[in-house]
């Protein structure tokens, strides 16, 4: 079967964008007479009559009007309607709304602050998650790749929406099908389908063998018809669903739902209790226990938990976008700022996809000059040459004297390629292989000493070598003749340096994975100063054994020779030793992993197949963008369990103040302004600005414990002072105005137990930081010594003796505070 050459190099890194089609395909391939039939991919049958001009402008039109359009919409973000109704139509907002109506009808309009303080809160989320989604769709559009459609001869690309029924489209190495089709041409063209079927070996296309949408092509090139497009394809509602805003699939965002749920359960019977306790025991005013049960129910609520972290998650996604980062899944920004190990594939990652031919080694006193030919016969032979084969066509140019007659993909497990060549003027036939001089050589050969010389300085060596049997024989490299060295020079990205020294600093381990020989990766990374990269392992070494593997991995640095399913292998060996790993590639051979692993990262120039599996695609092919993302996870994470814990301790103070009330049958203290105050300034703009702060700590795991554990000490001890307050100043103030005076203390008590807790939050303190806890205690002293606002809000402080005591009982509680969080620190540390 005559197959078409593939790029040589160790790594493959097609380059897609700048492909225009695949000239030198001679049409459909051959099937062999004996080839074994496959149960699953049947092969034998007819190929299909098929156009190779693809089809007309007509014959596209008339598709077009019959609504044959692949229309399956390419969906990066959730839409506005639903925007809007995950904002609003939440079990909350419910509850408050049915509250803000019955305050509006029983109470003075500053008793119904809160409901007015939710809508500005839901507004503000439809429009920071409205940014998002634009940022988002503009990002996909830039990263979208597109694929290669021939019609009327004339091979173009266009937008995977504008595909008609019938399409022939091209495909080459690393290209992803993106509907159903039938194999109308095929030259060595090997299709990995494990994303669909779990099937780990790529199959071998031939003529009117089907393709399934979403699977992706590993070596070799063709043309299928397309047969199945829009909603009809195999993987159309796969790849729909995978592309949504996944923002509640995460451990904070199902942390903050569980949070929630316990909240409710604990909210229903104890605001049943405070509505008997304030409506039919107390015999006070009607409108007045109204206000005052709807002041005890409205503060359990932690309705701005969600919305900020919301508004977080939002943020973070317009940051990225500016620096050319698409997050294609809304979590992978927490997830990077959990992850422990980053896995690197060196080609596109530490190296510049560039490369150029430093040297040409001859070898066994081969001609030079007839190494040359055959090096611009071998560049010739790929229509799609990528970094390495490219740098040898641009150095030398093929003569057009030769005629290739066969050629052999290259293939990541294989690590080589090759080519068979009429050389003309009855010089007779030749036949090439080129790739890793440590695979094609055996052990002994002199030959890899000089080789590892070379690899020792960062240098990529390719071996030229005559193949003495046919390119389709099983040992075609066993007997193949040593005759030239073709050395690489790469070229380090300018800024992976400073990435690796980033990570290092952050404690995060690197692994850098390669098909190239450890050696020669090895020197790379110690050239960019990565922490031992003298630790090199040949991965066909690797132990197969899973735990004896990730001991290795654990242990070693740099890996070498490492194939597709390797990668994937130590991927899955690392996390089961608990580890958070990302992976980053541009090449088909990293799409395994990149889909196994927690994190997967592609630059924008990599395959379509690494674009299509990654959570992250760096449109601007920086390494170097990895930091701002993880720093952006951190800060989102680092900050909302900040925040919670401010949220929370208001829910459980709350709760406890709720349950103290109904057993000591006495009036609930608070009305809802006063919460509504107390929450604005002591948890509702701190807590904004709290979690768009920056946050350089690394995410911890268990969201829910870390957080409960301060905020249910903290209510409590807010609750039982503010409780003791509100109990001494019942004894002390007398007549008919006692219960405002009573509610002043109280809530002079449970501010400044709230503000140390915001106090103790805010740590470690910053100028601005220490700005904003200042400005919320004088924004509550203006309101204490202003009379309108004194009247507003219900707060007039009575006396001296009351004021000084609930000031004194803070100091105790807030002594409690400082106390009780050092002891939690100390018994459960992160």
């Amino acid at each position: 079967m005559t197959q078409r050459a593939s790029n040589p190099s160790d790594e493959q890194t097609p380059d897609i964008a700048g492909s225009t089609g695949l000239p030198g395909i001679p049409g459909s391939a051959t099937i062999d007479a004996g080839a074994e039939l496959d149960p699953v991919h049947p092969v034998g049958l007819p190929a299909p009559a098929v156009n190779p001009r693809g089809l007309s402008a007509a014959e596209v039109a008339e598709r077009i009007a019959r609504g044959e359009v692949n229309d399956v919409p390419v969906r990066s973000s959730r839409s506005l309607r639903e925007i809007v109704r995950a904002n609003v139509f939440t079990r909350f907002n419910l509850i408050i709304g049915v509250l803000w109506l019955i305050m509006l009808f029983v109470a003075p309009f500053q008793d119904s602050l809160f409901g007015f303080v939710i809508i500005a809160n839901t507004g503000i989320g439809i429009i920071q998650e409205w940014r998002a989604k634009k940022t988002l769709d503009s990002l996909a559009v830039i990263g979208e790749a597109k694929p290669t459609v021939r019609r009327d001869g004339v091979a173009a690309e266009i937008s995977t929406s504008e595909i008609v029924l019938g399409d022939l489209i091209e495909l080459g190495p690393g290209d992803k099908a993106v509907v159903d089709g039938t194999v109308a041409e095929a030259d060595g063209l090997e299709i990995d389908e494990s994303l669909l079927t779990g099937e780990a070996d790529p199959v071998l296309k031939r003529p009117g063998d089907p393709v399934m949408s979403g699977s992706f092509v590993v070596s070799g090139g063709g043309a299928f018809t397309a047969t199945k497009v829009g909603r009809e394809a195999y993987a159309a509602q796969l790849a729909e669903e995978a592309s949504r805003f996944t923002l509640v699939q995460s451990e904070l965002r199902t942390g903050i739902s569980t949070i929630l749920k316990y909240v409710t359960w604990m909210m229903v019977p104890t605001a049943l209790g405070l509505v008997i306790s304030q409506l039919v025991v107390k015999d006070n005013n009607i409108k007045e226990s109204i206000a005052r049960t709807v002041g005890g129910i409205v503060p359990m609520i932690p309705e701005g938990l969600v919305l900020l972290t919301s508004v977080a998650f939002a943020i973070g996604v317009v940051r990225l976008g500016r620096r050319q980062c698409l997050v294609q899944e809304l979590p992978a920004i927490e997830g990077l700022a959990r992850v422990d190990v980053v896995c690197l594939d060196k080609t596109g990652t530490l190296t510049e996809g560039g490369m150029d031919v430093t040297e040409v080694r001859t070898l066994g006193g081969a001609d030079e000059a007839y190494v040359s030919g055959v090096l611009g016969a071998l560049g010739s032979s790929d229509p799609r040459p990528n970094a390495s084969l490219q740098a040898i066509v641009d150095a030398y140019p093929d003569t057009g004297s030769w005629r290739c007659t066969g050629t052999l993909p290259f293939s990541s497990a294989r690590k080589y390629s090759g080519a068979a060549f009429d050389e003309g003027a009855g010089s007779g036939e030749s036949t090439w292989l080129l790739g890793a001089p440590d695979v094609l050589l055996p052990e002994q050969d002199p030959a890899l000493d000089e080789i590892d010389q070379l690899n020792q300085q960062g240098l990529r060596v390719l071996l030229l070598a005559r193949a003495r049997g046919p390119l389709d024989g099983p040992d075609v490299a066993d007997r193949a003749v040593p005759t030239a060295l073709v050395v690489l020079e790469q070229r380090l990205r300018p800024d992976a340096e400073k990435t690796l020294a980033y990570f290092a600093d952050q404690r995060v381990a690197i692994k850098v994975i390669s098909g190239d020989n450890a050696v020669s990766v090895g020197a790379v990374a110690a050239k960019l100063g990565l922490k031992g990269a003298e630790h090199t392992l040949d991965a066909r070494r690797l132990p197969t054994d899973p735990d004896e593997m990730a001991t290795a991995v654990e242990e070693n640095a740099v890996f070498g020779r490492v194939t597709p399913q390797q990668k994937r292998d130590m991927v899955a060996a690392l996390q089961s030793r608990g580890h958070t790993v990302a992976m980053t590639g541009d090449g088909v051979n990293d799409v395994l992993a990149l889909k196994d692993s927690d994190i997967g990262v592609s630059m924008g120039s990599g395959s379509e197949a690494t674009r299509a599996v990654a959570q992250i695609v760096l449109l601007n092919n920086s390494f170097a963008t990895l930091p701002s993302v993880v720093a952006e996870g951190r800060r989102v994470i680092g900050n909302i369990t900040r925040v919670a814990t401010l949220f929370l301790t208001k829910t459980v103070y709350s709760v406890l103040l709720a349950i103290l009330v109904v057993c000591s049958q006495v009036d609930y203290p608070f009305l809802p302004r006063h919460l509504t105050l107390l929450s604005t300034l002591t948890i509702g703009v701190p807590a904004f600005f709290l979690a768009l702060a920056p946050n350089t700590e690394r995410a911890h795991p268990h969201f829910v414990r870390r957080v409960m554990r301060y905020a249910i000490p903290s209510g409590v001890i807010a609750a039982l002072a503010t409780f003791a307050t509100y109990l001494i100043a019942r004894h002390h103030y007398t007549g008919p105005n006692a219960l405002d005076a009573e509610t002043s203390a109280a809530t002079l008590t449970l501010f400044l137990v709230s503000m140390w807790v915001l106090a103790i939050i805010a740590r470690p303190y910053t100028w601005w930081r220490i700005c904003l806890v200042l400005t919320m205690g004088l924004a509550f002293l203006v309101v204490l010594v202003v009379p309108w606002l004194q009247e507003f809000f219900a707060l007039k402080l009575v006396g001296t003796t009351m004021p000084w005591a609930a000031v004194g009982i803070a100091v105790v509680a807030s002594a409690a505070l400082e106390y009780a969080w050092r002891l939690v620190g100390r018994r459960f540390p992160s």
